[in-house]
């Protein structure tokens, strides 16, 4: 589902930062080869997210739901020179692809890869988190909210994509349509939690900005 027209749409893309000709790529390769292109990030909210990243000088990165790294990578472009981004998908098939690209960056030494499940993979990891970006199961998104949020400081900033699905959350609610329910209930919790301050930005598919207190 679009929210804007495709001549809004063309017209933010003309004039935000252009696309890096890497992610151009890896955008054309992805829509070739890997099932769903549509659940790449994209060259706006691509930029988005570079911006952010730029802007917090994150030291440390979680990102949850890897796809084919695009996310990953725009994320990288603020991590700081000593800083790492741990990235984790439960497809091992895609790990080549990402791979692929993250040592065509300039940011590939500080790109960890992580396959599997991360409820289990996230408590592992000794380190606390600047910036988390939650994009994976979307019916798993209050577990991995919180298993992040016990990785973050005050200050910490974790945005979670795709919360406005496809306009679903305020249409009638199919009996059966479980993912749309978690949702709708991950959007009220994060409004109402005391331990974040929080706003939901109409970006592509929704982004939920929260900020740790």
């Amino acid at each position: 589902m679009h929210f804007l027209s495709s001549d809004i749409e063309e017209y933010i893309q003309e004039h935000s930062e252009n696309e890096p000709e890497l992610l151009q790529a890896l955008s054309r390769e992805t829509h070739l080869k890997v099932i769903q292109p549509r659940m790449i990030t994209g060259h706006f909210q691509g930029r988005v997210l570079s911006l952010l990243s730029k802007i917090i000088r994150p030291i440390n990165i979680l990102e949850i739901g890897t796809y084919t790294g695009y996310s990953a990578l725009c994320l990288a472009e603020g991590l700081r020179k000593d800083g790492q981004l741990h990235t984790i998908d439960i497809n091992e098939e895609l790990g080549s692809i990402q791979r692929k690209y993250f040592d065509q960056s300039t940011f590939g030494p500080q790109i960890v890869q992580h396959t599997g499940d991360a409820l289990k993979i996230i408590p592992t990891l000794d380190m606390t988190f600047d910036l988390v970006f939650i994009d994976a199961e979307k019916k798993d998104y209050p577990k991995y909210y919180e298993a992040a949020l016990e990785k973050t400081t005050s200050g910490s900033i974790i945005l979670s994509d795709n919360v406005l699905w496809s306009g679903k959350v305020v249409e009638p609610v199919k009996e059966k349509d479980k993912t749309t329910k978690v949702l709708l209930e991950y959007n009220r919790m994060l409004k109402n939690d005391p331990r974040v301050e929080t706003v939901l930005l109409p970006i592509r598919d929704g982004l939920t900005l929260s900020r740790v207190r």
